[in-house]
């Protein structure tokens, strides 16, 4: 047996930043060399950051990754670091893209891994897997790999592969072990689902006894848009044992002493697959000597429980949403029901009192205890607290005007937005919307009133979730021996938009712990009304349920970007077309039944 050193480096790249980028991993290339690192991974993609989407198709972007990388190796050999090895994963091409009349078969954009050492590139490796589900379109960007490079490192056989690679049997893990190699560097953009957690180390463990080796999983953290990962980090042997585990939603440096068997004595031999897979094979010369101090054995973690994983990618997305594009702030409308004083919580969490700005925008239906609910989650809070009554506004509206019911309060909500949007501009400030995933099922919002806003951080969290995530936000301050943010009425007090005398969102909408199980299963399970009526829902409900969510496409098509923490997210998740008279009970759908107008 050989013991390497190894250094997985749970990192935070932002796309398109590729000088800003190359020196994350400079700089924590330098950290693992620091710690006695004899091999260093990176998270697929670090060096453009993930996804690129159409950046893809810019060859200007295309050369400037390649160039980027060749720099890379070069500066760390500059750095003093030319001996240690890094996996890096970056954007090469070694054809035009699909997309263009010149593309040869087989070749294009590739999404790749390569093999820093000694100044220069060692290995490249292509992604085998292209995934082509969800929030992923890799089948439009990048063409397959079909090589497996294998490089002899300090005596052991390493091979590389990327993300999806691990989520499918066969393709690189089974030619692994055909190649006989002791160690797999896996590298990831894998993005955060609530409980995937759960799936992602028997995952590897299937795959690492498919390898027959073991297995070195790295996986980035950050928000991107609308995707947050988490990192969770590890390494598993070859039967299976969890030796090290990384912490979720921060940067991590993870090092181990790994004990691999060594590679076979003489030289290797390509061999070509009977999958048509083919391994090549490469050798590095010296490594960093192995330290003498102590050796090194990396945290064993536990991921976090369900409403603490949640809250933790809630926030890491925003900030990074907010950060990553330069806000300096965030306003949110404050109401003093559950929507927004969990946005505001997670606001401050995410950014800071300092950084939020929540107003109260009253109108002759707004309670005096919901106004006293907002100001009292300011208070504890400490975020910058604003009152702007809204009827003066809404008077002048309706002198000019002749309106009534639904159009009068859709028209509070328009004033809402358009005051949040004014202090937007005039202050540079983000808006937030707060509007949660069981409202933009059924549509029950107002288009450029209460959706307004640029980012939604709770948009794929249920109703039901909302309130679970109150509860624990709250007792994790209680547990801290801090105050709670949320005031306890804001929790318990039935929900109202409060745009009409005595209002209540039952008004309209089923109870939501009726509501939500039903949207659950059509939305995120793509059950059917006979798969949800077999499931033990009420057909009537079902019925009306299922119609209000088809007829509220065009307004979720309108909607702010939000951080996505569950297995099918509006947006890029869940692709529908707007104009569609399929109906789940298969009758032409007409022209009414619209919720809440527009």
């Amino acid at each position: 047996m050989t013991t390497l050193r190894l250094a997985l480096c749970q990192v935070n790249p932002i796309v398109g930043d590729l000088v800003g980028n190359a020196t994350i991993i400079r700089e924590w290339a330098r950290r693992a060399a620091d710690a006695g690192a004899q091999l260093v991974a990176f998270p697929e993609l670090t060096l453009t950051g993930y996804p690129v989407e159409d950046l893809v198709f810019r060859r200007s972007f295309m050369e400037a990754s390649k160039a980027a990388l060749e720099r890379l190796a070069a500066d760390l050999a500059a750095d003093g670091l030319g001996d240690l090895p890094v996996v890096v994963g970056y954007l090469d091409a070694d054809g035009p893209p699909q997309v263009n009349g010149d593309a040869e078969p087989g070749h294009g954009a590739r999404n790749a891994a390569a093999l820093l050492h000694d100044g220069k590139t060692v290995a490249t490796y292509f992604k085998h897997h292209l995934p082509n589900y969800g929030v992923f379109d890799e089948d439009r960007y990048f063409v397959p790999g079909e090589t497996l490079s294998v490089v002899r490192v300090g005596g052991v056989d390493v091979t590389l592969t990327i993300c999806e690679d691990l989520w499918q049997v066969g393709g690189p893990f089974a030619a692994a072990r055909q190649a006989n190699v002791g160690l797999v560097i896996n590298i990831n953009g894998s993005p955060y689902e609530l409980k995937k957690d759960d799936v992602r180390l028997p995952l590897v463990r299937r795959r690492a006894a498919e390898a027959g080796a073991t297995i070195a999983y790295v996986n980035m953290v950050g928000g991107q848009d609308e995707l947050v990962y988490e990192g969770d980090s590890m390494i598993v042997t070859a039967e299976g044992e969890l030796l090290a585990r990384a912490p979720q939603f921060v940067e991590h440096l993870l090092v181990h002493d790994v004990h691999l068997p060594a590679a076979a004595d003489g030289p290797p031999a390509d061999i070509e697959l009977a999958d048509g897979m083919r391994v090549l094979h490469h050798c590095i010369g010296s490594l960093p000597a192995a330290t003498t101090d102590k050796s090194a054995v990396g945290e064993l973690l536990e991921p976090a429980a369900d409403e603490a994983e949640v809250w933790q990618a809630l926030v890491l997305g925003l900030r990074d949403y907010v950060d990553k594009n330069r806000f300096r702030s965030v306003v949110l409308g404050l109401s003093g029901g559950i929507d927004s004083s969990v946005v505001a919580a997670l606001a401050v969490d995410a950014l800071g009192a300092d950084r939020v700005v929540g107003v109260s925008l009253p109108s002759q239906h707004s309670s005096e205890h919901s106004r006293e609910d907002a100001a009292e989650l300011a208070k504890r809070t400490g975020l910058d607290y604003r009152v702007e009554p809204i009827q003066p506004i809404v008077d002048t509206f309706l002198a000019n005007l002749s309106l009534s019911g639904l159009s009068v309060e859709n028209l509070q909500a328009r004033v809402r937005g358009v005051i949040l949007m004014a202090l937007s501009n005039q202050e540079g400030h983000l808006v937030l919307t707060t509007g949660n995933k069981s409202e933009l099922a059924v549509g029950y919002s107002t288009l450029y009133g209460d959706s307004v806003g640029g980012f939604n951080p709770v948009k794929d969290v249920w109703k039901t979730l909302i309130w679970q995530l109150a509860r624990w936000r709250n007792g994790e301050a209680v547990r801290r021996g801090e105050t709670p943010p949320i005031p306890e009425s804001s929790i318990s007090k039935p929900p109202s938009a409060e745009l009409s005398p005595g209002q209540l969102d039952s008004d309209t909408l089923p109870e939501y712990d009726l509501l939500d199980p039903i949207l659950i299963g059509y939305i995120d399970g793509d059950l059917g009304r006979d798969g949800l009526i077999e499931a033990g829902h009420d057909p009537a409900l079902v019925d009306q349920v299922l119609r209000m969510v088809d007829t509220a496409e065009y307004k979720r098509r309108q909607s702010a970007p939000g951080t996505k923490i569950s297995m099918k997210a509006f947006g890029r998740d869940r692709r529908l077309p707007i104009t569609n008279r399929w109906r789940e009970d298969g009758r032409a759908a007409g022209a009414a039944g619209r919720l809440g107008g527009e």
